[in-house]
């Protein structure tokens, strides 16, 4: 079947959007699976024997067994039965096998585009690169898992930032390219904001997600349930600056929300310059209705923050807040690409 080039992109934004649709999915299930301390139930990496749920009481208890062997059972779930273990299994188990859908809906369509060489050599190796960073992510996914299978009784929180790094760059790419393909409309014409402002607003974001997946790592929205003081101060009473100026405070669950909250109030910053500049300049009026989309995404990022410290970190809440992230990305990247020359 032939299809013309406005047919063949129609075909490759839609394949695009779903896979940004999958992969938002698989980080909301990711998070889930982290909150639910459910990560470390499928204790071996079957690439695809794993695909198959179990389907006997005789496998269940066979993969409770493999369970009661690791530190997480025996330090802090030795009082787990076997239905408790099978709530934490059905977390891990849709999140890797969501991980399995998002590889083959992406390498399926990829080969058929290859073989009919609709895509341009460079499109086809930044595609390929996309599903270098897919298969990557799954390899980083186990490591993480078996980081905490041995000693510790969880996974690296380092390790963890990369994984959900790395699934927010793989969501970045995919729409980035969906709305390459989606638009047809020259934005040459327009001036750019100075000095960089969404890109720089965007790296921030970035960064507040590494930060955020220290935080959920360290059980960090645990402590200090209170707002905007850290127990009625504002520095954490348990640590000093010296340890804040130390690589070390990585480690420190107080002081990682404290970075949490202090880059929240940077980036907050940064987005009322940016949108001061948008809207005493008229030259930035094609942007107005996106940075509101952006403050809208911020706003609501910046309630189901407070609230998810005041709960401490209450399951539902901290959920929604990483919802949040992605929405709070989606309206920056639309604001990045209308600043970006678009050929």
């Amino acid at each position: 079947m032939y299809l013309n080039k406005n047919q063949n992109n129609k075909f490759i934004s839609l394949w695009l959007l779903l896979l940004t649709i999958l992969v938002g999915l698989i980080i909301i299930i990711g998070g889930l699976t982290r909150l639910t301390d459910s990560g470390l139930s499928i204790t071996k990496w079957d690439l695809f024997t794993g695909i198959f749920p179990p389907l006997s009481l005789s496998k269940w208890k066979h993969l409770f067994s493999l369970y009661q062997e690791i530190p997480e059972y025996k330090l802090i779930n030795s009082s787990m039965t076997l239905d408790q273990f099978k709530v934490i299994y059905w977390w891990e188990y849709i999140h890797r096998l969501l991980g399995r859908v998002v590889g083959l809906v992406y390498v399926i369509p990829l080969i058929y585009l290859t073989f009919k060489k609709v895509l341009n050599k460079s499109s086809l190796i930044f595609f390929y690169l996309i599903f270098f960073l897919i298969c990557f992510q799954g390899l980083i996914g186990w490591y993480m898992v078996k980081s905490g299978l041995s000693e510790r009784t969880d996974v690296s929180h380092y390790l963890l930032a990369l994984h959900l790094t790395l699934a927010f760059v793989i969501f970045v790419l995919l729409l980035w390219n969906y709305f390459k393909y989606k638009t047809y409309k020259d934005l040459n014409s327009h001036r750019k904001l100075p000095f960089n402002l969404p890109i720089f607003f965007m790296c921030l974001i970035f960064l507040q997600i590494i930060i955020g997946a220290f935080v959920s790592g360290l059980d960090a929205g645990q402590i200090y349930q209170s707002w905007p003081l850290m127990n009625k101060s504002y520095f954490p009473d348990d640590s000093n600056l010296k340890e804040l100026l130390s690589l070390n405070s990585f480690n420190t669950p107080s002081l990682v929300q404290f970075i949490h909250r202090n880059l929240a109030y940077i980036i907050i910053l940064i987005f009322i310059i940016t949108a001061t500049i948008i809207f005493k300049n008229k030259d930035f009026i094609y942007m107005r209705t996106t940075i509101l989309l952006v403050f809208a995404s911020l706003s609501l990022q910046i309630v189901l923050g407070i609230l998810t410290v005041l709960s401490g970190a209450q399951i539902i809440l901290a959920s929604m807040h990483q919802t949040g992230s992605i929405i709070l990305v989606t309206t920056s990247l639309i604001l990045v690409f209308k600043n970006s020359k678009i050929s």
